[in-house]
């Protein structure tokens, strides 16, 4: 019980101030990074330079995600999966989702508080609808920019392939990514945060330097 006590104040009061304080100064750090790259979006594909899907979030409201645009205009009338060498993906959002650089924009979505750094990767309404048992669990914490899923999948593109990415998500993906993200929704403590945190910059990392090598 003072576990879950604990879990509870951090979960609705300490994550958040955290969250807020952390977003609002890397996002102002990041301003003129945000520039450059709503520039080179704009250049390579024309406006909108963000993208803002709906995703399923706390307590079962829904949102506006945000995103930089790495695909062409009207791109989610397709597969809600990103395939492999999907073509739908523009010459700038190749680089962009292979450096991450595309989730920058969620920073705004920590702020307003419909994110958090950490918590279980948003999902679509049409797989949310489905939840059942503890799987409504990840629902009862703010939704986040990486979790336990995030680094196991960061490369979610090769996993599902090139044909049927929606099809390969939901056979060999979704149950598992659920699987982790009720786990964190069952160990979520700053503890855990902190450790998700640095565990996701060293992937980040990682992916970048063989992207860059790759070159």
């Amino acid at each position: 019980m003072k576990k879950f006590g604990y879990q509870r104040i951090y979960n609705r009061f300490f994550k958040r101030v955290f969250d807020f304080i952390i977003a609002l100064v890397i996002l102002i750090a990041a301003l003129p990074l945000l520039a450059i790259i709503s520039l080179i979006i704009a250049i390579d594909s024309g406006f909108p330079v963000f993208y803002k899907p709906l995703r399923d979030g706390y307590k079962n409201k829904p949102f506006h995600i945000y995103k930089f645009r790495t695909m062409v205009k009207d791109a989610d009338k397709g597969d809600g999966t990103t395939a492999l060498n999907d073509p739908r993906i523009t010459r700038a959002g190749k680089y962009l989702r292979k450096l991450k650089l595309d989730e920058i924009p969620q920073l705004f979505n920590v702020l307003n508080s419909t994110m958090s750094f950490i918590g279980p990767r948003p999902e679509l309404l049409k797989y949310t609808e489905r939840y059942e048992g503890d799987e409504k669990l990840i629902l009862q914490v703010r939704p986040g920019i990486t979790d336990f899923s995030s680094i196991e999948f960061i490369n979610l593109d090769e996993i599902v392939g090139e044909e049927n990415p929606d099809e390969m998500y939901e056979k060999y993906v979704l149950k598992k990514k659920n699987e982790l993200r009720v786990k964190y929704a069952k160990e979520v403590s700053l503890k855990t945060d902190a450790s998700l945190f640095v565990k996701t910059c060293l992937q980040v990392v990682k992916k970048a330097i063989r992207v860059i090598t790759r070159k």
